[in-house]
C-alpha cells in the first residue's frame, strides 16, 4: 500500500472514532436532560397568531348571553309571545281580559294557550292548545302580547297541534319550529300549517334579531309574518327594543304593518314597567297610516310565580276619528303556569 493509501486509511479511522465520541456524548446529554427543557420543545404560535379572532369570539358571546339573560328575565315576566314561542319548558297561560274607553265593550274575555312537552321526544315535540289560533298569528287577538289594543277578541274557535322544534341551548341564535293542527269552530274542523324561524345577532352594543312566519288557515289562506328587533341594554334592568311588523295575507294582497318603540324597566322582583310608542298602518288600497298609540303598561306579580295582574292606560290617536285623542284602560289578571311555579 502506498504512503498516501496509508495516510487516508488513518485519517478515515480518526474521523469514525470521532463521530462514535459525538454520538455517545449526545445519548447522555439526552438521558440527562428533563423532558421539560424548553430548548427541546416544539416551536408553537402565540394563541393571538393561531387564532386572530378568538378575542372577538369572546366578546360576542359575552355580549349575546347577557342579552339573552336579560331579554329573556323580561319577555317571561311580561308572559311576551316570543317568550311562548321559544321557551322549550311546558307553558299554561290563561287571561281574563277587560279593555274600557275607546274600542272596549266593558266585558271580560277568557282566553288561554297552552305548550306541553310529549313525553320521551326530548322537549321535540309539544302539544300546543289555543284560542283563536288564526287571529293570534294576525295580531287580532292581542290579549297575550305587550302590544296595543283597543278590543279584545272572545274564543270564537279552539285548536290543537302537534309542534316539532329545533332544541336551542342559551348560546345559539336561531330556533325553528312547525306545527301542524286542527282548528275546531262550532261542528267544523278544519288543518292549519304555521312554521317559525328566527335568528339573533349581537352587534356591538345592539342586539339584531329577524323572525319569519309562514303559515295556512282556511279562514285566511296562506300568509307570513316578518318581525325584526333592535335592542339595546340602557342599564342592567332597562332594554330598549324597536320592533317591525309586517304580515301580508295573500288572498287579501295586503300588508298589515306596525312599528313598536318600548322601554321596559324592571323596578323590583314583584313588578316591572313597559313605556311604549306604536304607529299601525296597512299597504292597501294605498300605503298608510291608521292609527298613532301612545301606553303605560305595570304588570305585578300577585301571588308566588304564576299570578299577574297588569293595568295598562292607553291614548289612541285613529285616523278614523282624524287623529284625535281617545283614552283606553286595558286590564288583565293572568295565570302562567310553567316549571319556574
Amino acid at each position: 500500500m502506498s504512503i498516501r493509501g496509508q495516510y487516508t486509511t488513518y485519517y478515515l479511522q480518526i474521523i469514525f472514532m470521532l463521530l462514535i465520541s459525538v454520538s455517545s456524548f449526545a445519548t447522555e446529554q439526552t438521558a440527562q436532560s428533563p423532558p421539560s427543557d424548553p430548548t427541546n420543545q416544539p416551536f408553537e404560535l402565540p394563541p393571538l397568531l393561531v387564532d386572530p379572532f378568538s378575542y372577538v369570539d369572546e366578546e360576542r358571546d359575552y355580549l349575546s348571553s347577557k342579552f339573552v339573560t336579560l331579554t329573556r328575565s323580561i319577555d317571561s315576566f311580561f308572559a311576551d309571545d316570543r317568550n311562548y314561542q321559544e321557551s322549550n319548558n311546558s307553558l299554561v297561560q290563561l287571561d281574563l281580559v277587560r279593555v274600557a274607553g275607546y274600542g272596549g265593550d266593558r266585558k271580560f274575555v277568557l282566553s288561554g294557550r297552552a305548550k306541553l312537552d310529549l313525553p320521551s321526544t326530548q322537549k321535540r315535540f309539544h302539544l300546543l292548545l289555543e284560542t283563536n289560533p288564526d287571529k293570534n298569528v294576525t295580531g287580532e287577538a292581542m290579549q297575550n302580547q305587550t302590544t296595543p289594543v283597543n278590543k279584545v277578541v272572545a274564543p270564537e274557535s279552539y285548536s290543537a297541534a302537534v309542534r316539532y322544534e329545533k332544541s336551542k341551548e342559551l348560546a345559539q341564535p336561531w330556533f325553528v319550529s312547525s306545527d301542524l293542527g286542527v282548528k275546531f269552530q262550532g261542528i267544523h274542523a278544519n288543518p292549519f300549517a304555521r312554521a317559525r324561524g328566527s335568528y339573533a345577532v349581537p352587534i356591538n352594543e345592539w342586539r339584531l334579531k329577524a323572525a319569519e312566519t309562514v303559515f295556512w288557515f282556511n279562514t285566511l289562506g296562506a300568509g307570513e309574518t316578518t318581525q325584526l328587533d333592535v335592542e339595546r341594554i340602557l342599564s342592567e334592568p332597562m332594554l330598549f327594543r324597536a320592533t317591525s311588523n309586517a304580515t301580508w295575507l295573500n288572498d287579501k294582497q295586503n300588508f298589515d304593518l306596525r312599528q313598536d318603540f318600548s322601554v321596559y324597566q324592571n323596578l323590583n322582583e314583584r313588578s316591572a314597567l313597559l313605556y311604549q310608542a306604536s304607529m299601525v298602518g296597512v299597504s292597501n288600497p294605498q300605503w298608510q297610516l291608521n292609527e298613532y298609540v301612545a301606553l303605560m303598561q305595570y304588570r305585578y306579580r300577585l301571588h308566588k310565580q304564576w299570578v299577574f295582574l297588569e293595568v295598562s292606560p292607553q291614548v289612541h290617536f285613529p285616523k278614523a276619528a282624524n287623529f284625535k285623542a281617545n283614552p283606553a284602560l286595558y286590564l288583565r289578571l293572568e295565570m302562567l303556569l310553567d316549571r319556574s311555579n
